[in-house]
């Protein structure tokens, strides 16, 4: 029951972040938005998501991490009701909100059960776990698209029912954690590590290191691998969006295949090699063109490791404080990753003003210097990993 509620756990998360995608143009026209409105709307995602983070770990020493799991998935099915009964957009957007704090807590939670469960083969599991997480992402938007066309006693569910119908299955978790008992929870707190013990460590600071830009590389090729490929190469959306497709099979089969190997050449040593060869992949499909433009799929069997790897390592490491660490760690990778994506258009705007704004030169380097700094994120992940690997062999405490 731990195992389902875990796995049934990644599946509704993937799922939940990933059906808005068909659902957006139909929300702007139920509520005549602007692309401002929309703008914001989106936003409630990493707000809705801090805000959970700067809470959950409370709530688990309190609680312990069986409530809060299950108010999480609670949260989110509530959420899928009010957005269903939303027909004005100040309703919507509360209940929008609400969605995405579940979100959070549900993230946050769903890390702290893997590290307090994982105890064997963590890497492989860890692995394993989030393989559910991409393998829903991936058809997400596929389900969304469908169930916003079906009928029901003759009438269209369209964006409303689709959220009603897809955020419900969050019940199906809950059910299997009623049936669960999770352990860490009868730990006295002074067993458990304090959080000024924790960023004390250099560790862990080096963790956030290694998940902020591995989590920048990761993210910002769903965002800007179709528009690299569209204007730099000139290929068509379908095109585009196939090599995409295929970056998030080979990211998914990655987990699936290589969460394995984690656990038999360290973890520390895992997150240098496969960040190391994302970053090669990468740099070498800009510079070998269009013909070697697979390789920016290939780059995601490897940078694919690197979150659950690094969930892998804080719960090996702090086997009595890893709720508070992976708070901290995530915490501080939001923030990351939010300024990782703003440097990346800062860098794409400042190298097409060098060669000229208006020139195709200047939009071709541009895209390729952004494209590059995806890269270099995954080169200093792995840099970053090497510098912790050093740090920990001199004091017998590798992983």
């Amino acid at each position: 029951m731990q195992l389902v509620t875990i796995f049934l756990g990644f599946v509704v998360f993937g799922i939940s972040e990933n059906i808005k995608g068909p659902a957006i143009p139909r929300i702007q026209l139920s509520f005549n938005l602007d692309e401002g409105q929309l703008g914001t709307l989106l936003s409630l995602n990493a707000l809705g998501y801090l805000l959970a983070c700067s809470f959950t770990a409370i709530l688990v020493r309190k609680w312990g991490i069986k409530a809060v799991t299950i108010i999480s998935f609670a949260s989110m099915v509530l959420s899928g009701v009010l957005i269903y009964l939303s027909h004005s957009y100040p309703l919507f957007t509360s209940s929008y909100f609400l969605m995405y704090i579940g979100n959070g807590m549900l993230e946050i939670g769903l890390a702290i059960l893997g590290a307090r469960i994982f105890v064997k083969n963590t890497g492989m599991m860890m692995n394993l776990s989030h393989f559910f997480y991409g393998l829903s992402s991936t058809v997400a938007p596929l389900l969304a698209t469908g169930v916003m066309s079906l009928s029901v006693f003759g009438h269209m569910l369209d964006w409303r029912g689709m959220y009603l119908v897809m955020l419900s299955l969050c019940l199906l978790p809950i059910l299997s954690a009623l049936r669960s008992t999770f352990p860490g929870d009868d730990l006295p707190n002074e067993d458990r590590t304090s959080f000024r013990t924790l960023t004390r460590d250099p560790a862990l600071w080096m963790m956030v290191m290694i998940l902020s830009f591995g989590v920048v590389s990761e993210l910002a090729v769903g965002g800007w691998l179709v528009n690299f490929l569209e204007k730099a190469y000139a290929w068509d959306t379908v095109r585009a969006s196939g090599l995409l497709s295929a970056f998030f099979l080979l990211f998914s089969l990655g987990r699936l295949l290589l969460g394995a190997l984690t656990d038999r050449i360290g973890f520390v040593l895992s997150l240098i090699i496969f960040s190391c060869f994302s970053a090669v992949c990468t740099f070498a499909a800009l510079a070998g063109g269009e013909r070697l433009a697979f390789l920016f799929a290939l780059s995601g069997a490897g940078i694919a490791i690197i979150y659950p790897t690094v969930m892998a390592f804080i719960a090996r490491r702090y086997p009595n404080g890893s709720d508070t660490a992976i708070t901290f760690v995530v915490t501080l990778m939001g923030l990351g990753s939010v300024i990782g994506n703003y440097i990346i258009g800062w860098v794409i705007e400042s190298v097409k003003a060098f060669y000229g704004s208006t020139t195709e030169l200047g939009l071709l380097r541009g895209l390729q210097a952004g494209y590059g700094f995806i890269g270099l994120c995954a080169a200093v992940c792995s840099l970053s990993g090497i510098v912790l690997y050093v740090y920990l062999k001199r004091r017998q405490e590798l992983i």
